[in-house]
């Protein structure tokens, strides 16, 4: 049965690493990732991306159900990234088992832009998606490069529109701030300085919400975890291997 998940492994053979289950941004598909991932594989982790259906309904709550049960049962720490980090709120405070600590990065726990939840519908129409230039621009800023923009480009080719504008609408919909206080994990926020996506009152409630987390930003656009993937990586390899890992 196809789950979407793509496991890699690293760490030391002599001692079992811990585990990083990722749930992507936008795109849903982990596949913009792979610089990251590989970086904590090399700090002693294991890592998988699960990517989301293309298919079928995109919001919060429906995605929410379809991911709950691929949750795994040995220790994790579930990092969630932009789009993804509303549902990792969700699953968080069902308390799986298994979760020792919640990684959020560059994400929101409502609106990320200062549009009202009615404007949802306005993405809706089969309007074409914005070029991958300007996206680039957006997204990456000054740390965009060839590699970027041949991996945007090829992610977003290999996507359907409408999965994409459903995504983006439901990202106007979701409220999860009353969620945040049901966190039982530690938790860790990654926020990126240059950040031209996300609005700063979305980033300032998670820092208001969150007040026992741990909150750290660092120099890098909106797609922090591609752009700077090694720095991103030595934060949460840190803060991870600092959890404690029974129970």
């Amino acid at each position: 049965m196809e789950t979407g998940i793509e496991e890699k492994g690293g760490g030391n053979a002599s001692a079992a690493p811990l585990h990083v289950l990722m749930l992507p941004g936008l795109d849903g598909t982990g596949r913009m990732s792979t610089s990251f991932l590989s970086a904590l594989q090399a700090h002693g982790l294991t890592t998988q991306a699960i990517a989301l259906p293309a298919q079928g309904g995109q919001d919060y709550a429906m995605l929410a159900e379809w991911l709950w049960p691929q949750l795994p049962h040995q220790s994790f720490v579930l990092l969630a990234e932009s789009f993804s980090g509303p549902l990792a709120v969700e699953l968080a405070t069902r308390h799986p088992p298994g979760l020792r600590g919640l990684v959020l990065a560059a994400t929101f726990a409502r609106r990320p832009v200062p549009l009202p939840a009615a404007g949802a519908a306005l993405l809706s129409p089969a309007w074409p998606m914005p070029p991958v230039a300007l996206l680039s621009r957006l997204l990456l800023g000054r740390w965009r490069n060839r590699q970027h923009l041949s991996m945007l480009h090829d992610v977003l080719a290999q996507l359907p529109a409408a999965t994409l504008r459903q995504r983006a609408a439901a990202t106007l919909r979701v409220d999860v701030r009353g969620l945040l206080p049901q966190i039982t994990v530690p938790t860790l926020c990654l926020q990126a300085r240059q950040d031209r996506l996300l609005w700063p009152p979305s980033v300032a409630e998670l820092q208001a919400l969150l007040p026992h987390a741990r909150h750290v930003a660092l120099e890098g656009p909106h797609l922090l975890l591609q752009a700077r993937a090694e720095p991103a990586a030595t934060v949460v390899a840190g803060w991870v291997r600092a959890l404690p890992t029974a129970g």
